[in-house]
């Protein structure tokens, strides 16, 4: 028999088929699957029942229905899409500069589930290729919920890595305004006031809008932020080459030429120029763009823009009490919490783990205060974005749960800047470029 007899054959076919079945079953866990065994040896072998029952069996000389062939195509592009998404790879799209210099606003990356394990769905019902909502309202339904369950990945997250998340804070959005982050608005306004502004919505976990951040701290660690640079443990940890802060830059009264801007990476359309204080009150810079603007000839003074008063953004930065004196650029040192670990808790520190034990773990507050200790179920993880004076992360609020994190940016396969016109909008050498 040919080697191209073997490879047609029914039962060569079944053989490859279920072995990889198998594969998967091992791999999730749950072995009621393996009664999809019975499936396969019908579709390879038996052929008794149609499992593509929308697809048209055509006689002899039967013109084929075009209509036909896209349904087919369809379903099939549907089932094949959602379990890679699901198992493997989903497409994600940065929405903010938070993660500028590393990840940019415009990139289009698939995010590898492989990486961490992916999550076993929580919510399956749900309309295919949405994430959240499809035309303003949920596009996913509660009938059925499962308990959270990860399959095996890789490795863990590690300190450093490029991480996407569901948004902590993003269990409870309002309905006309479901990017605004409700929580900081109840501490602004007050939640009788927010209730005020329409319908407000609950997420399960696998629901939340996603984010990307760095992991800076995993569980277990004691990070601080001193001068908006993180120490880990004491140590000072690496400044990543896309770590930004933000610089008043002092000239002489000239502006710095706009292709000088350019070239250092920056953007002239946003770099506003203050023609009264002769300077630029807000510079996003990195290390190494720091040192060339200090070398520009009409550059006289360059200061940094830390936030060192925290009587004015106490509401904003975690654990948002009046006597944390952290800021976003002077911050901790605060214990990450670990799966397991059992922690004193009082009235002195429950602001730090209040949301943790409540929400995240469902846990009673009231019972931890009483017993005065609590023990921590799952890892917790402190993410922030390199792009340290405009991202929004955990020193705003808080810590990542495990069970939120969705994967790991792989590659970025297409980038575009929204404030350029075709084909000049396209970062060409961003092009399949791996994270």
């Amino acid at each position: 028999m040919k080697l191209k007899d073997i490879i047609r054959n029914k039962w060569t076919k079944f053989i490859f088929w279920a072995l990889l079945y198998i594969a998967w079953v091992i791999w999730l866990g749950s072995y009621w699957w393996l009664l999809g065994l019975g499936v396969i040896f019908d579709i390879f072998i038996t052929r008794k029942v149609r499992w593509n029952f929308w697809k048209k069996r055509y006689k002899e000389g039967e013109k084929h229905s075009a209509w036909n062939e896209w349904l087919d195509a369809i379903i099939f592009a549907v089932l094949v899409v959602s379990f890679i998404n699901i198992f493997f790879f989903q497409a994600f799209k940065i929405p903010s500069s938070s993660m500028e210099k590393t990840l940019y606003t415009g990139d289009h990356l698939f995010v590898s589930k492989l990486a961490y394990g992916p999550r076993v769905p929580e919510t399956p019902l749900t309309i295919p290729f949405t994430h959240n909502t499809i035309f303003g309202k949920e596009s996913y339904s509660t009938l059925i919920h499962q308990p959270y369950r990860r399959l095996k990945g890789f490795r863990e997250v590690r300190k450093g890595d490029n991480v996407v998340f569901g948004f902590p804070n993003g269990d409870t959005v309002l309905r006309k305004a479901p990017v605004e982050d409700y929580h900081a608005l109840v501490r602004f306004l007050g939640r009788d006031k927010v209730e005020s502004l329409g319908e407000i919505v609950v997420r399960p976990v696998d629901k939340k809008d996603h984010y990307v951040k760095r992991c800076v701290a995993v569980a277990g660690d004691t990070i601080e932020v001193r001068e908006g640079l993180v120490w880990i443990n004491g140590v000072q940890q690496e400044v990543y080459p896309g770590v930004q802060l933000s610089y008043r830059v002092q000239t002489n009264g000239q502006r710095i030429n706009s292709k000088t801007l350019e070239k250092m990476g920056l953007n002239p359309s946003e770099c506003y120029f203050d023609a009264q204080s002769q300077s630029y009150p807000s510079l996003i810079l990195t290390s190494g763009m720091l040192e060339q603007v200090k070398a520009l000839p009409n550059v006289t003074a360059v200061q940094d823009n830390l936030e060192r008063d925290a009587s004015l953004s106490w509401k904003e930065i975690f654990p948002f009490t009046q006597d944390s004196g952290w800021t976003r650029d002077f911050f901790g040192p605060l214990w990450v919490p670990k799966k397991g670990e059992t922690v004193r808790i009082d009235s002195s520190n429950i602001a730090l783990y209040r949301r943790i034990i409540a929400d995240y773990e469902h846990s009673d507050v009231e019972q931890a205060l009483a017993d005065g200790q609590y023990t921590f179920k799952q890892d917790y993880y402190f993410m922030m974005g390199d792009n340290r004076h405009n991202s929004l992360d955990s020193r705003y609020w808080g810590f990542v749960p495990e069970d939120h994190i969705v994967g790991r940016p792989a590659m970025v396969w297409l980038s575009t800047d929204s404030g350029k016109k075709f084909p000049n909008n396209i970062r060409w050498r961003r092009f399949f470029k791996f994270v």
